[in-house]
């Protein structure tokens, strides 16, 4: 057993990451400026966008898609109900309806058929999810975008560098949203950005800066002149240069990064693929994986080696399934092996359970997958030895 515990997601910093802050530090311009406009740049070629744009959060990025759509008060937008909560917040935020639907059982991204049983009249757009980094049907969601005239918004927090037939997510001119949290697989500690075609991305840009037309940077460099004026009643959801200057960086790491990340992937699939009380994820073909999560799924087998206390908390959320996983995390935690869960469906948060009278029991698929979800370490800074001792705990843990 581990001696230390291994964190489930640090951020892979180096010394350049120290250098370029301290840099932006002296500089004497901290807020939006000239790194951001490089980062932006730098993001939108290497994703082959046609434009991009730094933002405080992958949020930010989800709420002007909608705002620049035009959607709002009498519109629906579907939604998948697997996802973190700041999917579907932004479509309360702009006055619209959030139509929860159900996910694929092999790759727990957005349902197309269930997308389609769900279009009705008033239905603006669909916001697609990548789960973990792997890409929903997007040849499905599109054609279904095409025949019912509804707008595709990506959700790619999960999702960078991830592919679709080669072509990389946030490519495509549709408005997609990227998140550099901290756990992600390019930090800027907290920030994001969102691609889409260059007169989407421009009118986001003003409303990113309180509706103002032209950057502060812009007005306030040697060649600049003060003033200013609002266009729109915008947001304050600028990036920061001193996270652009992260982002430079590990942008530039970016392919070390994510060989470790593919390297561990695969070590989990060979060495976890023999295990039946767990079901690995996926990669389809003509797709390439973030990979970043690495969620499993607890089988029927798991809960015949280790069922439940019979004093075990169950609530009609969790099962008797839900109640098999915890005692697997609390285990993998004695073990010291850090682990998360991802994620608690929307359905279940009681604002959305109680606001649209949602129950446990309409996505199956979500459900069930959420009682056996357990997320295991995946970041480039894992050793061979990390990983080893990650298997050695998860197949223990699994032993009467």
């Amino acid at each position: 057993m581990r001696s230390t515990f291994l964190p489930f997601a640090p951020p892979f910093l180096r010394d350049e990451e120290v250098e370029a802050v301290t840099e932006v530090l002296r500089s004497g311009w901290l807020s939006r400026g000239p790194r951001t406009q490089e980062f932006e740049r730098a993001f939108a070629e290497h994703v082959g966008s046609p434009a991009a744009l730094g933002l405080n959060s992958c949020t930010a990025g989800l709420h002007l898609s909608l705002v620049v759509l035009g959607i709002g008060p009498g519109d629906e937008v579907i939604c998948p109900t697997m996802t973190f909560a700041a999917t579907v917040n932004v479509v309360e935020h702009v006055g619209a309806t959030p139509v929860l639907v159900d996910v694929c059982p092999d790759t727990l991204c957005i349902d197309p058929e269930a997308v389609e049983a769900a279009i009705t009249p008033r239905t603006r757009a669909v916001m697609v999810v990548h789960y973990g980094g792997h890409p929903a049907d997007m040849g499905a969601l599109q054609d279904i975008g095409r025949r019912h005239g509804v707008q595709i918004v990506e959700d790619a927090a999960h999702a960078f560098p991830a592919k679709v037939g080669g072509e990389m997510v946030g490519a495509s001119g549709r408005p997609t949203s990227f998140s550099f949290y901290a756990t992600k697989n390019l930090t800027t500690g907290e920030g994001g950005m969102l691609t889409g075609d260059a007169e989407t991305i421009e009118r986001a840009r003003a409303l990113s800066l309180h509706g103002i037309v032209g950057d502060a940077w812009d007005r306030h460099s040697d060649n600049g002149r003060w003033s200013y004026r609002v266009a729109a009643p915008g947001f304050k959801y600028n990036m920061t240069d001193v996270q652009a200057a992260l982002g430079l960086v590990q942008l530039g790491r970016l392919d070390e990064m994510q060989r470790r990340r593919r390297e561990v992937a695969r070590f989990y699939r060979e060495h976890l693929g023999d295990e039946p009380a767990v079901l690995l994820p996926v990669e389809k073909e003509g797709v390439e994986s973030s990979w970043h999560l690495f969620p499993i799924r607890l089988t029927d087998v798991a809960r015949e080696r280790c069922p439940p206390p019979p004093d075990a908390h169950r609530t009609p959320d969790l099962g008797p399934m839900g109640a098999v996983r915890d005692r697997f995390i609390d285990e993998l935690r004695r073990r010291n092996i850090g682990t998360s869960v991802h994620y608690i469906p929307v359905h279940l948060h009681p604002y959305y359970r109680e606001r649209y009278a949602l129950e446990p029991g309409m996505f199956p698929v979500a459900q069930d997958a959420f009682q056996r979800l357990v997320s295991l370490p995946i970041h480039p800074g894992l050793t061979d030895e990390d990983l080893h001792d990650v298997v050695e705990a998860v197949r223990g843990a699994l032993r009467p």
